[in-house]
């Protein structure tokens, strides 16, 4: 087992990074990093954590023997974890790392997403002994990371059938959608697949009275700022094929529908959220939660992202 040394956040190709908790959707997190560390060139780095989750209940007294027993048990699903990895990207020369650390395992990533290309995580996990609830991690990285993180579901969408599908980007008209456009097109282009812009103007939940033909003019002005979006994209991702959908609906459902022909869904932390003001801060949080395909929240404020994936 080799542990991985603090990575400068100024390194030209910084690891990506996944948590590992012994469940499966945590072993198909890792085979979706890997997937995307051999894409980008750079190293996957697996990490674990022996302690109790916080709030499990009363932490017991851990003799000698525990910590030995825990040690094993983590080191073993990382082993475990590392030959999926590996089955992930056959004939692929792979750098991956391994660590255990006795810190609670949020903070840690949290940390760690400073000096990395992208944190992956399970949507759930196995509770317990076994490194705490993979749900609450995923909820907490996505809100505090200082990289984009990607969420793993129930599959890695590594198969044959899942590579072929294109990459999904939310477009919002906001400032946030630029750092996920870029990183969205920067996978197409890696994948060598197309790539969906989604762009939903309207929550209808909010009780909006708006004629049809205010609609229509609405409809124009949102397909003008769809337009002007997407401006430029096309001429740096030539090998790129992008189909626009622009719709009235709700941001979460429409996201929701199209990503089930999508190998992978990218959205940003937070945004204008459309017409009625709906932040994609709570699209965001309602799709990590919902949605089956692998999905990556992509931050403004960090700085490094957009920064690392156009490298």
């Amino acid at each position: 087992m080799t542990d991985h040394p603090q990575t400068p956040a100024t390194a030209p190709n910084p690891p990506v990074l996944a948590a590992i908790d012994g469940s499966a959707v945590s072993y198909h997190a890792g085979a979706w990093a890997a997937v995307d560390a051999a894409l980008h060139g750079c190293d996957l780095h697996l990490i674990t954590s022996v302690s109790l989750p916080v709030g499990f209940g009363p932490v017991p007294i851990l003799g000698e023997g525990d910590f030995t027993w825990l040690h094993a048990d983590a080191e073993r699903m990382l082993t475990e974890a590392t030959r999926v990895a590996r089955a992930a990207v056959p004939g692929t020369a792979l750098t991956i790392r391994t660590e255990v650390v006795t810190e609670p395992i949020i903070p840690v990533l949290v940390e760690r997403s400073r000096h990395v290309r992208t944190l992956v995580v399970g949507s759930r996990g196995l509770g317990a002994l076994r490194r705490g609830l993979l749900g609450s991690v995923s909820t907490a990285v996505t809100r505090h990371a200082h990289c984009p993180v990607a969420v793993v579901h129930s599959t890695s969408a590594t198969d044959s059938v899942s590579v072929a599908e294109p990459v999904l980007v939310g477009v919002d008209g906001s400032d946030n959608s630029v750092p996920a456009l870029e990183f969205a097109f920067d996978e197409a282009s890696r994948r060598k697949v197309g790539l969906v812009a989604l762009h939903a103007w309207t929550d209808v939940s909010a009780g909006l009275d708006v004629s049809i033909t205010g609609w229509d003019t609405i409809r124009e002005t949102e397909d003008a700022v769809f337009a002007e979006e997407l401006a430029g994209y096309s001429e740096r991702y030539p090998d790129v094929p992008v189909r626009r959908v622009l719709v009235c609906d709700r941001p979460v459902r429409s996201l929701l529908e199209e990503s089930e022909r999508a190998q992978l869904l990218v959205v940003g932390s937070h945004g204008r959220g459309g017409f009625a003001g709906m932040l994609l801060g709570s699209t965001s949080g309602a799709l990590v939660q919902s949605v089956e395909c692998p999905i990556v929240v992509v931050r403004r404020s960090t700085e490094n992202a957009a920064g690392q994936h156009n490298s």
